[in-house]
């Protein structure tokens, strides 16, 4: 019964990691960009919902609303007016300014904030469970779960059936011809950034939920996460970063069944046999198909 709970406790904490990666899911997938702020991004958007909180009086819930447009709209500038200038410059070019981003903001946050924890308070629904045949579930965890899943299938849908999404797709597969139908391929990477911030604010909004608060360096890790399991979902695949984040989770989950002092160890060992054996990940449809 111990190693089903530590499953089930694994697949919610693997849809947690598959909605942090999914933001960069689409940056590498649409706009062959690894970004090494997203993590950072993660943790803007949480102080965002915290601002929201303390500011205005709204609750986290409502101060998702706030949060994850007001990144969005910030993402697609950045894209705009510095990532897509970089891209010209070669590929090295975003790597140096999306690390530049990852050393900036946690500063920036220090300066305004300090490096105390701040809180994101959900109330009940925190220590709220349900159980079933034994096994209790949080409620919580299981609403992460449950959005990750959406958010991937709403994306898909958006790929497939929007015609900004079908732009996205010819994006990622041959961006030349993109340019030669005449199609702003610049609005096109620039919204695509903008998804992926905005996810990025959401998955960090849900990050702090769970740990009880947001501090200016918590992106250091929350990045890690996002990285590995997109390389084990698969580079550029949505649903695959839904497998690899499953997969993580449970691995860090019945590692710590063993002993407290594993859950990372393991997932970082189960994250390189991955690139060993199957360097191209467990899920291999791409973002644009």
């Amino acid at each position: 019964m111990a190693f089903l709970n530590a499953l089930v406790q694994g697949i919610l904490l693997g849809g947690l990691f598959a909605m942090a990666a999914l933001g960069l899911s689409i940056a590498f997938g649409v706009l062959r960009v690894v970004n090494l702020a997203h993590g950072e991004i993660m943790t803007l958007g949480a102080y965002l919902a915290f601002v929201t909180l303390t500011g205005l009086g709204l609750n986290v819930w409502v101060g998702l609303l706030v949060a994850v447009p007001v990144m969005g709209i910030f993402g697609y500038w950045i894209q705009r007016l510095i990532l897509q200038r970089a891209l010209r410059l070669g590929e090295l070019a975003p790597l140096l300014v999306t690390f530049g981003m990852a050393i900036i903001i946690p500063n920036g946050l220090i300066e305004i904030f300090t490096n105390n924890k701040k809180a994101l308070p959900t109330g009940d629904l925190a220590v709220q469970s349900i159980t079933f045949g034994g096994i209790t579930v949080g409620v919580l965890q299981l609403i992460t779960l449950v959005v990750a899943i959406a958010l991937i299938a709403a994306l898909q849908l958006f790929l497939a059936r929007t015609r900004m999404g079908r732009f996205m797709r010819a994006a990622a597969d041959d961006s030349e011809t993109l340019r030669l139908m005449g199609v702003d391929y610049r609005r096109v990477y620039a919204f695509a950034m903008a998804i992926a911030f905005a996810v990025a604010a959401l998955a960090g909004v849900f990050f702090g939920i769970r740990q009880g608060g947001v501090t200016p360096f918590d992106g250091q890790t929350t990045v890690l996460f996002a990285f590995e399991a997109v390389i084990i979902g698969g580079l550029g695949s949505l649903w695959g970063t839904l497998a690899g984040g499953v997969v993580l989770g449970v691995a860090q989950t019945v590692a710590g069944q063993i002993s407290p002092e594993l859950p990372l160890l393991v997932g970082n060992l189960v994250f390189i046999a991955i690139l060993v054996f199957r360097p191209t990940g467990i899920v291999q449809s791409k973002v644009a198909a």
